[in-house]
């Protein structure tokens, strides 16, 4: 089971990544682009930016922790309840979405 704390370290590990807010809630920035945050409308869960193409095979690949509602269905974003997924999952999927928000040159020093 993840936690927000686990949110934090994770996100604040990757470079140039900065804690902010998005809409009063909690959000982690790469070079201004938001990357992970704490979503307004479902309380408590977190959004990622996602490969459009590989969204429905995570939420296929856990539907307990994963999931989409109607207001991101159109976005490359994906939900995660933090309580069903596991920390190195939940690595990957914040270093997936900062891959995604940070410039090429800059992602292509994570290794």
């Amino acid at each position: 089971m993840a936690t927000w704390e686990d949110v934090r370290a994770l996100a604040l590990a990757l470079p140039e990544t900065e804690e902010s807010t998005s809409y009063g809630k909690l959000a982690f920035k790469v070079r201004r682009k938001t990357f992970a945050w704490e979503s307004p409308h479902e309380h408590g869960k977190l959004v990622v930016n996602v490969d459009p193409d590989e969204r429905p095979l995570l939420v296929e690949s856990n539907p307990a922790a994963y999931f989409v509602t109607s207001h991101y269905q159109g976005y490359p974003m994906l939900l995660i309840h933090l309580e069903q997924v596991r920390r190195a999952e939940l690595r990957e999927r914040i270093e997936d979405a900062w891959l995604l928000a940070a410039p090429p040159k800059l992602a292509s020093t994570l290794g």
